[in-house]
């Protein structure tokens, strides 16, 4: 996620860095450098010119030349300017109404259907919306309705369709009658995209969203096209007037331009912003967080939420109890790589913690990274994932033919195993304090 950007903008305040005095005549060059990684990730040229002309002043007003640090203020000042050009802070979701109707809008292959599982699957977690209905209103796009009717199963939710009716405004009107009877507490509403802004999308988008009078209109869009993701919600503004905007596939290869041009454009949040492909792939979207993480500094607010919201009590305290009976074997491992895997992208998780961004920006990072470990430990007998001291060298090898693997594989894992449960058992006794202080101090 605009690993492109950070690199340039870490490359730009190198500028600063290579002197031994500050300047203007340098601070300009730096400035320089920071607008061009901003158009390079297709920011709108007029917004880069005014953020650095705004970075520009405050440095100046800020007094950076005579600064003790002058390198890291400037870092701040852009850091401050990179958050409120994305909205300054978090907004949340309305969600007035008895049923909440949201009303998902944008172009075709941006993402809507998907978007529409995740939210109705974060809005059960974190608001107690338990009782969802998904509306299939896309009666176009072949197979639409049976997506949907997917990605309902794999939240948990209701789904309305009716395949006969082909008026996306009558089937609106329908479902809505439909959640009431039913008591459904949220009502969320796929719609019809299409390739491009048309005045037939755009008059049919603008009739449903009269006949539903939603709660909540969110514009979800692809982060991946740019400058024109940001010219097509502010059409989309214009016509429906919107109340936010979700930006999905931030984990691809994303430049980063619609993420900082599109609020200066239609003054609307940025509400959402999906991670990958599975259903718990879904972030508030919070502007100082996102400039951290350009800015390479990390997100460990982010990464603690989404460990806090993986974290299963009953889990950790039967592992506590085996692990002060020194019983903790690869069962419980490999339960606890399970847990990790739910947090997210791997990449995207390392990115979080501050620095390790920069290290791993050139590494390929697999989801499937733990699939080796995992195939490992499923050919070992139960009683050897009970009782890793069983391993001897036959066992080993066995275990190497049954996964695929070498020998040298298996011996690292079990080191890997042995290190992590010398680890734990540490934290549990009176040493635990004292590395949590270490931790401190390096912090």
């Amino acid at each position: 996620m605009f690993d492109n950007l950070s690199q340039k903008l870490d490359k730009a305040f190198q500028v600063l860095k290579g002197h031994g005095k500050i300047t203007e005549i340098n601070v300009a060059e730096t400035l320089k450098e920071v607008r061009r990684a901003l158009l390079d990730a297709d920011v709108n040229f007029k917004i880069a010119k005014e953020f650095t002309v705004r970075v520009k002043e405050k440095a100046l007003g800020q007094k950076v030349l005579t600064s003790l640090q002058p390198g890291q203020l400037l870092i701040k000042i852009v850091k401050d300017e990179l958050t409120e050009l994305m909205g300054a802070a978090s907004v949340g979701v309305n969600l007035e109404g008895k049923p909440s109707v949201i009303l998902m809008a944008g172009l075709q292959g941006s993402g809507k259907t998907t978007f529409t599982g995740k939210l109705a699957l974060h809005l059960k977690k974190k608001h107690g919306k338990n009782n969802p209905l998904l509306v299939a209103c896309d009666v176009y796009r072949p197979a639409a309705i049976d997506q949907l009717g997917v990605v309902a199963a794999q939240v948990g939710a209701s789904i309305y369709e009716d395949r006969e009716q082909k008026d996306p405004v009558q089937i609106a009107r329908a479902a809505l009658a439909y959640a009431a009877k039913e008591k459904h507490d949220l009502v969320l509403i796929d719609t019809a995209g299409r390739l491009a802004v048309d005045a037939a999308l755009m008059d049919e988008i603008k009739a449903l969203h009269q006949a539903v009078n939603p709660s909540e209109t969110l514009f979800v869009v692809d982060a991946m096209t740019g400058q024109d993701a940001v010219n097509t919600a502010k059409a989309f503004n214009d016509l429906l007037n919107f109340d936010g905007v979700v930006l999905t596939k931030l984990d691809g290869d994303t430049r980063g331009g619609a993420a900082l041009s599109i609020k200066s454009v239609v003054n609307k949040p940025i509400k959402f912003i999906g991670t990958g492909e599975k259903m718990e792939a879904l972030d508030v979207f919070y502007p100082e967080r996102m400039a951290d993480r350009i800015l390479g500094m990390g997100d460990v607010v982010s990464l603690v939420e989404r460990a806090q919201e993986q974290f299963d009590h009953e889990q950790a305290r039967k592992i506590n109890k085996k692990i002060a009976k020194n019983q903790f074997g690869f069962d419980d491992f490999l339960a606890q790589i399970k847990q990790v895997k739910k947090m997210g992208n791997m990449k995207d998780l390392m990115g979080m913690i501050p620095g390790v961004g920069k290290m791993v920006k050139d590494v390929d990072i697999d989801d499937n990274a733990f699939q080796g470990i995992e195939v490992i430990i499923g050919s070992m007998t139960p009683k050897e994932r009970a009782q890793p001291k069983l391993l001897n060298h036959s066992r080993k090898t066995r275990i190497a033919n049954g996964s695929g693997t070498s020998l040298q594989e298996v011996n690292q894992l079990i080191k890997q195993f042995e290190q992590m449960s010398k680890m734990m058992k540490m934290m549990q006794g009176g040493k635990g304090r004292q590395m949590m202080q270490m931790l401190q101090n390096m912090k």
